[in-house]
């Protein structure tokens, strides 16, 4: 799901019906608009559905959207202001979109870093293997053994040069798979900085976002726990429930002993007290700024790194070139 289109679809959505359109009309004027994909899909059944009389709840159920908006818009259509439920998940989606842009961004420096670092260390085995390789070894002829130490450690990297090209393919890959494959997606999110700061603000922003609309603090915990695929994180929030479940009123209690959440986090949602709806908010911003901190840092970092990265490698293989002509000067 591309949330900056989910976001501004949202925000329509919310201008329409306080307009007094129907829900089942706003839903098929802002379908029309939509490119094509699931997201689209989705919301057309789910108008078909309404126009066909099922009701909302029974209609949002079979649909493939994220499991929080379906929640909030039942929350909505209960408190009379879907309008406004519709508003704050279009500010919701949308800070999700900026966020998660930044640090897919991120990702993609060391991507193209390990992808031209793979070019010319395939290029370089196949010259060497194929071309140079067989002409130098056999001008070397039977004076393998008097060889300068700087050829023959030369040699011996030589020997085993296509693990270059293979260990270079092998990072840009498995970089490539935690983007695009939810499962490694979502078990390297709470490990990487910036990552792991916007996992806190997302869980945050989430909170702060039911228990606004009235949602209780065990329900709204126990959805999230329902929601969160991370087994620690998912840990964390069970812990939570169950501290309010026994009696436990003070977030600092409830909370006390967490695997990922940190002490930060846990001491700016017990500062705001009883509004814990506005302590998740404040959570939300810092943690938010947080990771906009360190994509921004780690972006200035990443280029003089990644220069750095490929000057190495042409070097080396600059170097090994030169070992292997070292006989001849």
């Amino acid at each position: 799901m591309k949330y900056d289109e989910f976001a501004f679809f949202n925000q329509q959505l919310a201008a329409m019906l306080r307009d007094g359109i129907p829900l089942e009309g706003a839903l098929r004027r802002l379908c029309e608009e939509m490119h094509r994909g699931s997201t689209r899909d989705e919301l057309q059944a789910l108008e078909t559905d309404l126009t066909k009389g099922t009701p909302l709840a029974e209609a949002l159920k079979a649909r493939q959207l994220p499991e929080l908006y379906k929640r909030m818009m039942l929350v909505g259509v209960k408190s009379g202001d879907l309008p406004g439920v519709l508003t704050m998940l279009a500010d919701y989606f949308q800070r999700q979109s900026s966020l998660w842009a930044r640090l897919k961004g991120l990702m993609v420096y060391p991507l193209i870093v390990l992808f031209v670092a793979f070019l010319i260390s395939t290029l370089f085995s196949f010259l060497w293997l194929r071309i140079i390789g067989p002409s130098i070894l056999g001008m070397y002829g039977g004076w393998y053994m008097h060889l300068p130490r700087m050829t023959l450690s030369a040699l011996a990297i030589l020997e085993r040069i296509w693990i270059f090209p293979v260990a270079f393919a092998s990072l840009f890959l498995f970089g490539l798979a935690i983007i695009f494959l939810p499962v490694l997606r979502e078990k390297f999110r709470w490990r990487l900085p910036a990552f792991r700061e916007a996992s806190i603000s997302r869980v945050a922003a989430s909170l702060n976002l039911l228990l606004k609309n009235g949602v209780s603090f065990p329900e709204a915990v126990g959805l999230l726990e329902k929601l969160e695929n991370n087994a620690s994180a998912a840990s964390d929030l069970e812990r939570w429930r169950k501290n309010v479940a026994s009696g436990v009123t003070k977030f600092s209690e409830v909370a006390a002993t967490n695997r990922l959440f940190p002490p930060l986090f846990v001491w700016i949602v017990a500062n705001a007290g009883e509004d814990l709806a506005s302590g998740f908010n404040r959570a939300a911003d810092i943690y938010q700024s947080r990771a906009i901190y360190r994509t921004e840092m780690a972006l200035y970092s990443v280029l003089p790194i990644a220069a750095l990265f490929l000057g190495v490698i042409v070097l080396s293989e600059a170097y090994l070139l030169i070992s292997m002509f070292l006989p001849f000067m």
